[in-house]
């Protein structure tokens, strides 16, 4: 509103102005407006007076008669705007109807031209001899039957138009719909389609017409005008009427649709479902389709029989050495009959439905969440109190069986058949089937599972083995004692947990037994006093292997359970529990054992015991088997996943060469403790056996050559248990030629006489044969040979010795004897210091 601003300020103020403008802003608020008026119409002085002062209407009054003279000039303005807008919209529909009257007249033209240019056509045919085939009148029959039936349309519309009109008339009026009621009871399901359309477009015409009944009173101005629409006086809810009526009509249609489906009408069908729609998106006709579906009445009943599990099931399904059994009867036979039921009733919603897809996507839904997930619950349970390994194996067999449903439904297409169903379909059942598995693959919660459930296994084959080793003698404190003791600690915790778990009151029974089984005990057995062998304390490739297989099914699992973006993390998982339990407690354990061996025979004053040089082998063995596996298998599953798959790869590493680490080292001390043993035994050596006196040889070789031999021999037999190939060329090579140079350094203490120059001739052949027999290096061989040449060097004269001389070397070289050595040896005959001998020292 505004106020004069200029010019004399006379005794009685002008009151304040408006303009429709005022009344046409959304937030106009009429109480509001009262209030502004009376506020100004106070004057300022009197506003912060005294409050005792006696009450002045006059402003006030001068005030509201110049706003409602303003009111009333506004009104009669408005009225003059509403007139001439009424006089151009009647003018407006003038000219539409002379402009329809116009474009019918041309239409009419075009006909009459059109049926004079056919008939000009057919007699121009006939009067040049050309035969004239009833194709010219067909024509126009046609033509004359589609305009007839155009006008047979318009006529329909109009009747349509004029009752349509008339039901108005009679709910604004009577508040009844005595018209449409009539359509309706006469039945049929073309008059019952009718009153459906009649009623939405009655509510249509309700909102625009009627916005009381609707709730709408904004823009309801003085006059009574609302929307272009001057409302008459009535207390009819027409909205209520309507609605009312729609619920019944409603419930008909649901009906009729209901025995339209049981005698297979589809196109009553679909005239219902399309009415349908336009009433509440079609969310009645398709609940009312999926169900009362039998197939839904019948599964209903099914599912509340319990699962029921043979014993034989249940204990294949436990025994991680048997095939995993396949899916559950009850489950395979509803996901059979699902499969069946979705291909045959896509085709009945295909052709029920115009809008086939939501109905069918509806339908799929309410298969997977009630049917199938109710199902598959009831099944996991049962398993789950059998055994971890159980309840494992049967999430696996289920989703595959119902990702086989899904692959199935996607090719067979349903409501596409027979192309690939679409992008949407296939989306639904693609979601479906992994909201079925969410609680059960959520976060860490399964692969959990699957190393506790691998653990409890590796535990229980290994129990007996981790029994043998906690109790088996260590050896003395000292270096490579705080290096085992790691491994020991992890025996024992392995142990003390597979103790801990089969006392805990939550192991099912037949998980029990099969721990039992797997650990070859008896429930009646002491389990922290079991009897032990010497054999349960060896490694085996035949339990290494059953730990392999049960650790691929488990990554088998994995892979088809698990989301792709998860795998590499899974896996790493599964190859800590590998290195842990076949690795470091497994194979790092027998190596171990060997090692504290090794410690104690090193300085043995008695012919050394080396019985666990066979274990190396499986080791060795187990080891090459579990690197090959997690290079092929797991790292190979981790390279989506560069940091993790590093991660493995440096893992491995590092297990593997702890592993190589202690199998050199055991093989190493292995090299020392039989130089020891050698050097101790040659110490034995009598220092007159070569110088025996004329008569007094009673053997070609001395006592001190059989024992040294003889243990070689079973050296060489046990150490070809342990290792082969290039570990074994390898062995053999450094072990030879540490015996090689204990010979060397022992014949260059012993004199020798003519006869026991024949005796050391005999010692050296039987060194050398012994050690021919070991697969050595070709260096190593030519060194060997080498040695038989020392012998000949106390039986030979002067001559010989002189020719042997010429091919010395005058430094020590691998194949060759030095003149350091030749002179040593030769020095020791008896016979050196004769002229011949002495001369050809000194031609050295």
């Amino acid at each position: 509103m505004e106020r004069t601003a200029s010019g004399p300020k006379s005794l009685f103020p002008k009151g304040p102005s408006f303009t429709l403008d005022n009344f046409s802003n959304k937030d106009f608020i009429v109480r509001d407006f009262v209030d502004s008026l009376a506020e100004e119409a106070v004057p300022q002085n009197r506003r912060s007076g005294n409050t005792q002062a006696a009450f002045d209407p006059k402003p006030l009054i001068r005030t509201f008669e110049n706003a409602l003279s303003q009111l009333a000039s506004l009104g009669d303005e408005l009225q003059e705007k509403e007139s001439e807008l009424l006089s151009q919209v009647r003018r407006a529909e003038i000219q539409h109807d002379q402009t329809l009257d116009t474009l019918g007249r041309k239409l009419d033209q075009s006909m009459s031209s059109f049926e004079a240019l056919d008939l000009t056509l057919t007699h121009t045919n006939s009067s040049h001899g050309y035969p004239v085939r009833s194709e010219g009148h067909g024509n126009i029959a046609v033509q004359i039957g589609e305009k007839l039936e155009d006008l047979d349309k318009k006529r329909r519309r109009a009747q349509d138009a004029m009752f349509l009109i008339q039901c108005w008339t009679e709910v604004s009026e009577t508040g009844k719909l005595t018209s449409l009621q009539d359509v309706q009871r006469q039945g049929g399901s073309e008059n019952k389609v009718r009153c459906a359309v009649i009623a939405r477009q009655l509510m249509r015409i309700s909102q625009r017409l009627d916005p009381v009944s609707w709730g709408q009173k904004n823009g309801t101005h003085q006059n009574g005008v609302t929307n272009g629409v001057t409302a008459s006086s009535k207390s009819h809810n027409t909205r209520e009427v309507l609605e009312k009526f729609c619920e019944t009509l409603e419930q008909d249609l649901l009906q009729q649709f209901n025995n339209s489906y049981r005698k297979q009408n589809f196109e009553d069908m679909m005239e219902c479902a399309k009415v349908l729609y336009d009433f509440n998106g079609g969310a009645s006709v398709i609940a009312i389709f999926v169900n009362q579906h039998q197939f839904f009445i019948d599964r209903d009943q099914l599912l509340s029989d319990e699962v029921t599990i043979d014993s034989e099931t249940g204990d294949a399904l436990a025994d991680p050495d048997s095939e995993p059994p396949a899916v559950e009867p009850s489950l395979q036979s509803l996901v059979d009959e699902v499969k069946i039921v979705m291909q045959e009733e896509s085709f009945i919603i295909k052709r029920a439905f115009p809008y086939y897809e939501t109905v069918l996507i509806k339908f799929i839904q309410r298969v997977f969440q009630q049917s199938i997930q109710q199902r598959l619950e009831m099944i996991l349970d049962m398993t789950d109190t059998i055994s971890s390994l159980a309840y494992l194996r049967s999430l696996h067999s289920s989703r595959s069986y119902i990702s086989a449903l899904v692959e199935d439904l996607k090719s067979h297409g349903l409501t596409e058949h027979p192309e690939p169903s679409s992008a949407q379909i296939a989306q639904t059942l693609d979601q479906q089937m992994e909201d079925l598995f969410v609680p059960y693959l959520v976060g860490n919660s399964y692969i959990e599972r699957e190393r506790k459930s691998l653990e409890e296994l590796c535990n229980s084959l290994l129990f007996k083995f981790s029994i043998y080793h906690s109790r088996r003698k260590k050896a003395p404190t000292g270096f490579m004692a705080s290096l085992a003791q790691q491994g020991t600690q992890l025996i024992a915790s392995a142990k003390d947990a597979y103790i801990e778990r089969l006392e805990s009151s939550d192991l099912t029974p037949t998980q029990k037994a099969m721990m039992l089984r797997v650990a070859g005990l008896q429930d009646k057995d002491n389990k922290n006093d079991i009897e032990v062998s010497e054999e349960d304390g060896l490694l085996s490739i035949a339990n290494a292997k059953r730990m392999l297989k049960w650790l691929a099914e488990s990554v088998q699992r994995t892979l088809e359970l698990g989301s792709q973006l998860d795998t590499p993390k899974d896996v790493n998982i599964l190859l800590n529990h590998l290195l842990t339990s076949m690795g470091r407690v497994y194979v790092e354990t027998a190596l171990d054992a060997a090692q504290d061996q090794v410690s104690t025979l090193e300085n043995a004053k008695t012919e050394p015991d080396l019985s666990y040089l066979p274990a190396i082998r499986p080791a060795v063995t187990i080891t090459s088997v579990m690197d090959r596996f997690i290079t092929i298998v797991l790292i190979r599953l981790a390279e989506s996943n560069t940091t993790v798959r590093r991660s493995m790869e440096a893992q491995k590493k590092m297990a593997i060469d702890n592993i190589e680490k202690k199998t050199n080292n055991i093989m190493k001390g292995t090299i020392d403790v039989v130089a020891n043993w050698v050097n101790k035994s040659l110490g034995g050596q009598k220092k007159q056996d070569f110088r025996p006196k004329d008569g007094e040889l009673a053997a070609l070789q001395t006592p001190t050559c059989l024992g040294i031999c003889t243990f070689l021999s079973k050296v060489n037999k046990l150490a070809n248990q342990a290792v082969d190939g290039q570990n074994s060329e390898k062995f053999f090579s450094e072990l030879a030629l540490v015996i090689l140079k204990l010979l060397f350094e022992h014949f260059k203490k012993f004199q020798v006489n003519a006869t026991g120059g024949l005796m050391v001739t005999q010692d050296i052949a039987k060194y050398a044969s012994t050690m021919r027999e070991w697969s050595v290096s070709k260096e190593v061989g030519m060194t060997v040979e080498m040695l038989t040449e020392i012998g000949s060097l106390f039986i030979v004269g002067p001559e010989a010795l002189r020719e042997k001389s010429k091919t010395l070397a005058s430094s020590p070289t691998k194949g060759r004897l030095s003149k350091v050595d030749f002179r040593a040896f030769v020095q020791k005959r008896d016979d050196s210091g004769t002229v011949g001998i002495q001369s050809v020292l000194a031609g050295l």
